[in-house]
């Protein structure tokens, strides 16, 4: 692995967070965590229940020989995630020690569980809505499979959005009743710039091997199944076709590990589209069912995280006071360096 070809370790720690935290309120509702490279702002908190801001620490980074040679080297990385609360009027807010602490709890988990993984991110639609400007999820019917820009393809209302969250027997259904159509779902995920990018093309080209999971079924007359392929955007066409053949739940996988930025446009969107394996015959429909889909994505980048310390460091000579925590997060990855 060339270094020009990795993930920023900040970048990477910031999706590790965002996308597996789960902070749950005294209501019961989730909490709004905003996750970001920038310093800590006051008016953020206004929108947010807590900020989490991460940064690497003034220690040098390292650089260790791996091989006498010189050739596998070892780059360590010192890290700092900041956990910044207040205590907010709003009656559904929790206090901001509470909430520190939530997040705190949180991060105490995700790190070291995730230790071996930081660079894998899963993405699914739970809990989005049509409201998402990130991951979308459409339905159509047809007789031919649909480009993505396609103004036939509806997107589902939020109601049908819930019935993506898990993998639970709560699912979507789409119907084709005309003779030869297909029906079809279409699902969009948002793999591009996150954490603190201003670009997509720097996690395009970190990108090293994408999972795409669909678990449903399909049923028409002519024979049950569910149809899956991914959309290239470079040759503008569907490809990397994979099938079932069952009328009850099973899972459906796409693994693409070649020219992964062919599959990603220029918003960082990549699609992934299911479809019955056989059309209706005018008498009986063909009917989708989506159970849970989601895309797990791998990057170059560090292979290795944990927390190191951390520390309460409160700021209490402003109002309101500023409950923060710091921790230390140790990382490194491996790279290849060409010796002449």
């Amino acid at each position: 692995m060339q270094l020009s070809e990795a993930e920023n370790p900040v970048v990477t720690i910031l999706r590790l967070i965002e996308s597996r935290l789960r902070v749950v309120k005294d209501d019961g509702g989730l909490a709004s965590v905003l996750c970001s490279q920038a310093n800590y702002d006051r008016e953020l908190l206004k929108d947010y229940d807590a900020q989490i801001t991460v940064s690497k620490t003034s220690e040098p980074c390292q650089a260790q020989k791996h091989t006498l040679d010189g050739k596998l080297r070892r780059r360590i990385y010192s890290l700092r995630a900041t956990i910044v609360t207040i205590d907010k009027p709003s009656p559904s807010a929790d206090v901001g020690r509470v909430m520190r602490d939530k997040v705190l709890e949180q991060l105490l988990l995700i790190i070291p569980e995730n230790r071996n993984l930081p660079y894998r991110t899963i993405y699914n639609f739970y809990p989005l809505d049509s409201t998402s400007a990130t991951h979308k999820a459409y339905d159509a019917t047809g007789t031919g499979e649909l480009e993505p820009s396609n103004v036939s393809l509806a997107e589902l209302p939020n109601v049908e959005y819930s019935a993506l969250w898990g993998s639970d027997d709560v699912r979507h259904s789409e119907s084709a009743n005309g003779n030869g159509e297909f029906a079809f779902m279409l699902f969009r995920f948002k793999i591009g710039s996150k954490g603190g990018e201003s670009r997509n093309e720097p996690r395009k080209q970190c990108l090293k091997r994408v999972l795409l999971s669909f678990e449903g079924y399909g049923v028409a007359s002519q024979g049950n199944g569910v149809t899956l392929k991914v959309w290239n955007n470079l040759s503008g066409v569907w490809e990397d076709a994979q099938s079932g053949s069952s009328g009850t739940d099973q899972t459906i996988s796409s693994i693409l590990i070649e020219n992964l930025t062919n599959y990603v446009d220029s918003d960082g969107f990549l699609y992934l589209m299911a479809r019955t394996a056989n059309p209706s015959d005018g008498v009986s429909p063909a009917t989708l069912h989506c159970d849970f889909v989601q895309a797990t994505v791998d990057v170059r980048g560090i292979t290795f995280c944990d927390i190191h310390t951390y520390r309460d460091v409160d700021v209490t000579d402003v109002k309101p006071f500023l409950y923060k925590e710091e921790i230390q997060i140790v990382a490194w990855l491996f790279e290849s360096i060409a010796i002449s």
